[in-house]
């Protein structure tokens, strides 16, 4: 009985501890909670973030939620010339981010993540994503940094590459989603192109056709004459495949699925969404 008490009370303490630690992650600006999805964030997706406005309401309604409980429990920290984190950093990050997991409404959300990490500016060089301040210095390692997610728990994201993904939704370039489908792909522990599947006999597909469209792209890569849709950064390893192709099936989902029907069904498949249908009329 005593044991049982002993146990009891620990478990109270480590709820008081949690609870505690959230509310000084809340004060010292870490963290925001909200209880209703406010007007501003609404505004802010509206106006800036392309993609939003095409969402089915359903699924916007589940974008909404899963923002509310990402910044909520997600860490932003900026970093290089930022001073502070705003409401704007917030959204669209957060946005981005959960547009990933609107059709897998199970899915926890990116469990390894504790930190955002924010620099200035960007720029992208041969596919690459580089990250720092734009005053040309380089004589700092902060001031210029190659976008990454780390599963020790946190990602490096250029605002002005976040802004340019939010507002543009047809390029195939998006480093937010990009990022955080590297998150998606490292919550199993490993950094391999294949993020946990639904059940087991998923992956046998999922590798026979993602091996076949990666090994493509990195033979269109080798050829001068040939303009591959994905980026060929995708060339580089399974994982950066997976990522690349993450950004085009949400920002060239007609084009995805024409050129690449089985990859965009995979996908499909994977993300429990069909954005090809979000922009026919």
């Amino acid at each position: 009985m005593a044991g049982l008490f002993i146990a009891f009370v620990g478990l109270v303490l480590l709820f008081v501890a949690i609870a505690i630690n959230q509310r000084a992650r809340v004060e010292s600006g870490l963290v925001l909670e909200v209880d209703v999805f406010p007007e501003t964030w609404e505004s802010l997706l509206q106006e800036r973030f392309a993609v939003y406005s095409k969402l089915p309401e359903f699924l916007r309604e589940r974008l909404r939620q899963r923002m509310i409980d990402f910044i909520a429990e997600k860490q932003f920290e900026p970093c290089g010339d930022i001073d502070t984190i705003t409401e704007e950093m917030r959204v669209l990050v957060a946005g981005q981010a959960c547009l990933l997991l609107v059709g897998r409404p199970q899915e926890r959300l990116f469990p390894r993540l504790h930190s955002i990490l924010i620099y200035p500016g960007a720029f992208r060089d041969r596919g690459k994503r580089m990250f720092g301040s734009d005053d040309g210095h380089e004589d700092d390692d902060r001031s210029i940094r190659l976008g990454e997610s780390w599963n020790t728990g946190s990602v490096i994201l250029s605002w002005d590459s976040v802004k340019r993904g939010a507002a543009s939704d047809d390029d195939g370039m998006n480093v937010v989603l990009h990022e955080f489908a590297h998150q998606l792909d490292q919550a199993d522990g490993s950094t391999d192109g294949t993020p946990a599947l639904d059940a087991a006999r998923d992956y046998i597909d999922w590798e026979k056709v993602m091996r076949r469209e990666y090994d493509a792209l990195v033979e269109e890569t080798h050829n001068p004459r040939a303009r591959p849709l994905l980026d060929p950064y995708g060339a580089e390893n399974p994982a950066e495949f997976f990522a690349v192709a993450t950004e085009t099936f949400f920002e060239l989902s007609a084009e995805l699925l024409e050129e690449h029907p089985e990859l965009y069904r995979e996908l499909s498949d994977y993300y429990g969404v069909d954005p090809a249908e979000w922009i026919r009329p």
